[in-house]
């Protein structure tokens, strides 16, 4: 059995792929956000007075509602809601010293469906989004019971 300090160090394969991949999913994440806040200004889309200098002489309307914009806003949404737990639970994955090659396939596999997820939202391709979530939604769950398993 390793300690935990074996385990959180660069040669261990499974801490470089989680190193990786979590750094490239936090920056597709950081991502959505320029994504949304560029949708909003080619859309001319103002909901705060404060933005109306971005906005270019047009009608501030708070109320208003674009759905190039919100499928953006909700696409950012579900990654915040996703990837924080994605984080969590594939660095407690990593403590119980899975197989290098089955955690790098594994984490390696659901931040490709977050991009594929993301992509197939915005551009309103069903059921690609469905699948890709289920994918991610999976890899998951084989973590979660993986760490149960281990932990309990």
């Amino acid at each position: 059995m390793s300690s935990v300090f074996e385990l959180l160090t660069i040669n261990n394969p499974v801490f470089k792929s989680y190193g990786f991949w979590s750094a490239v999913l936090v920056l597709k994440v950081l991502a959505m956000a320029l994504v949304t806040s560029s949708t909003k200004r080619r859309k001319s889309f103002v909901i705060n007075p404060e933005d109306a200098m971005f906005a270019k002489g047009k009608e501030i309307k708070p109320d208003a509602r674009d759905t190039d914009v919100e499928r953006v806003q909700r696409a950012h949404q579900n990654d915040l809601e996703n990837c924080i737990p994605f984080l969590i639970i594939s660095f407690m994955y990593m403590l119980t010293n899975p197989s290098a090659v089955i955690a790098t396939n594994v984490i390696r596999t659901a931040v490709l469906s977050r991009f594929a997820y993301s992509y197939s939202y915005i551009n309103a391709l069903q059921p690609f989004r469905s699948i890709s979530f289920g994918i991610c939604f999976a890899s998951m769950i084989y973590m979660c019971i993986n760490n149960i398993m281990y932990f309990f």
